[in-house]
């Protein structure tokens, strides 16, 4: 399910005209069969479903390490976020972009929405360590449909961020990732019956 970087930078995405300083951090294939116009739905799912994916008992426990470290170190501030330490991708955003659908903000994790198009939604959250962007782009499948694909893009904040990031590595490509990616799968799964049905 991981994917070369080349991926994401060979698709026409408009993210790559606004945040072309940050790093790509991770490719994924998204087990979210479905229709050309269907990631309304993806992003639907991401904003406003279960959360289930990240309730899984490894990423819940790395998650809760996580965010119990940021409290012990000050990661997670409010002065240490988006709008903060660092200015929102919304500022880059050329003026089509900006006047157009935002998108929902996800509720089961500390991300905001910065734009939507037809096959491209972004988010974007910032602490003391990084700068990041989540980029589910809608691409075909090459067999006749279509499916998500996730990115993740990071601008680490000097030297903490570039450890921080290379600490956390291992964890996410053994305890996050893929729990996580098939919890998006059983989510997409469990509501296929209503997308057929429309």
């Amino acid at each position: 399910m991981r994917l070369p970087v080349t991926a994401h930078t060979s698709r026409p995405w408009r993210i790559h005209e606004i945040a072309g300083d940050f790093q790509i951090e991770d490719v994924w294939a998204l087990p979210t069969p479905g229709g050309p116009d269907d990631l309304a739905r993806l992003v639907d799912q991401f904003t406003h479903g279960t959360g289930e994916p990240l309730s899984a008992p490894i990423p819940r426990m790395l998650f809760a390490i996580r965010w119990k470290l940021g409290k012990l170190f000050g990661w997670d501030k409010p002065g240490a976020g988006v709008g903060t330490r660092v200015n929102s991708l919304r500022n880059r955003l050329p003026e089509d972009l900006r006047e157009g659908p935002r998108g929902a903000d996800p509720g089961a994790v500390p991300f905001t929405s910065v734009y939507q198009t037809h096959d491209e939604w972004v988010a974007e959250m910032g602490n003391r360590t990084v700068h990041g962007l989540l980029h589910i782009g809608w691409v075909p499948d090459g067999s006749g449909g279509y499916r998500g694909q996730m990115a993740v893009l990071v601008k680490p904040n000097g030297r903490l961020g570039t450890v921080y990031m290379a600490a956390i590595k291992p964890f996410r490509y053994l305890g996050v990732y893929p729990a996580l990616i098939r919890g998006i799968g059983r989510e997409w799964q469990s509501t296929a019956a209503e997308r057929n049905a429309d």
